[in-house]
């Protein structure tokens, strides 16, 4: 369980990375928040999956110390 979440709030990480760094246009067409033809970043959505990621993070540390 440690193990799934260290992945997944690493994988978040990066996924709140892409919304950051890419406009609407450009980001993949699976990701939530793309839309052709928008050149805005998607900020509730890097904020909301960097928010997941670093909880996600915190619950594989905490699991790791009991």
């Amino acid at each position: 369980m440690k193990l799934i979440c260290t992945v997944l709030g690493l994988a978040l990480i990066v996924v709140a990375a892409i919304y950051f760094l890419m406009p609407a246009d450009q980001l993949p067409n699976f990701l939530p928040g793309y839309e052709a033809g928008m050149t805005r970043i998607r900020l509730k959505h890097g904020i909301a999956s960097g928010a997941a990621g670093v909880v996600l993070l915190a619950v594989g540390w905490w699991m790791g110390r009991r």
